[in-house]
């Protein structure tokens, strides 16, 4: 007689496979992955603003708000959903019912604050939810996924998940410190897996590559693996200006260091991701989110 977990563990191998079927007719976008060690060092905000400036290369951008306890997507763009994620996963609502639309024509899935459900969700409440980032992830160039900050089990599986990760961190010793911890906890569970570090609130290049450095050799000399330098993005008072007005510094405040940084790293990634998506899939690994609802 199977036991709960082997049955579990068969559902999920039967819904992967369904999953390849759905793959393999429709395309799927790179899923990219923005985390932070910490709370407070800009991670939300980062992807907000990069998310505006990919759309303003031309690119169709869908926003996943993956920050169950503290979900503020929304509230950087001043957009106050009538539904959020919980109602789709849970049964109550179609997922384009909850899909919002902020500046540039970016779409948000807006996430549940503080339904602690949303943390430990079944196998079929995960299928529901790849399927329906299926079938949006079709009419997009780029998922971007918003977790939360820390190491959470529910985190780090987006980070696996996901094609590429970005942890964004800032110079203070605590930054830098927990930015190591995610990087840390990456290469034990997947050590191929390619990580950025972003170094947010700076000076200057020099600042940034001295926070990017002290992470880098610590990886190399205890891990055994390096990260990749994503960038920067430069102290700039713009930038709690538009977060108090609601909106992306990049609109608000165009020429502003801190937009030009960002639209210097929108380019940047879009012209990374063309390059290593014809070497490797960067979409979302839907077997890595299935496998997560099922007992080992």
């Amino acid at each position: 007689m199977l036991d709960q977990a082997s049955v579990l563990r068969e559902v999920a191998s039967q819904s992967c496979g369904e999953l390849a079927d759905i793959r393999a007719s429709q395309r799927q976008p790179v899923a990219i992955a923005i985390t932070s060690g910490k709370g407070g060092v800009g991670k939300t905000n980062v992807v907000a603003n990069l998310a505006v400036s990919l759309a303003g290369l031309g690119k169709n951008v869908l926003i996943l708000d993956a920050d169950f306890g503290l979900a503020n997507v929304d509230l950087l763009f001043g957009i106050a959903p009538r539904h959020n994620l919980s109602d789709f996963v849970f049964g109550r609502t179609a997922l384009e019912d909850i899909v919002i639309e902020g500046p540039g024509g970016v779409k948000i899935i807006p996430a549940s604050s503080g339904i602690e459900q949303m943390t430990a969700l079944t196998i079929d409440q995960r299928l529901r939810l790849i399927r329906g980032l299926t079938q949006l992830g079709a009419q997009s160039d780029y998922l971007l996924i918003d977790t939360a900050a820390g190491i959470s089990a529910n985190v780090i599986q987006f980070l696996l998940a996901a094609g590429l990760v970005i942890v964004v961190t800032a110079p203070e010793p605590t930054a830098i410190v927990d930015a190591y911890l995610v990087v840390k906890i990456l290469a034990h569970r997947e050590s191929q897996k390619r990580v950025s570090i972003l170094v947010n609130s700076v000076s200057g290049n020099e600042e940034a590559l001295n926070v990017f450095e002290q992470i880098n050799a610590v990886s190399r000399r205890f891990l055994s693996k390096s990260v990749d330098f994503f960038g920067f993005i430069e102290k700039d008072s713009h930038v709690p200006r538009a977060v108090r007005q609601q909106a992306p510094c990049v609109t608000m405040f165009p020429g502003a260091i801190a937009s030009r940084n960002i639209l210097r790293l929108a380019t940047q990634l879009d012209q990374q991701c063309g390059a290593l998506r014809r070497q490797k899939d960067m979409s979302l690994s839907w077997d890595v989110l299935l496998e997560a609802g099922s007992p080992s």
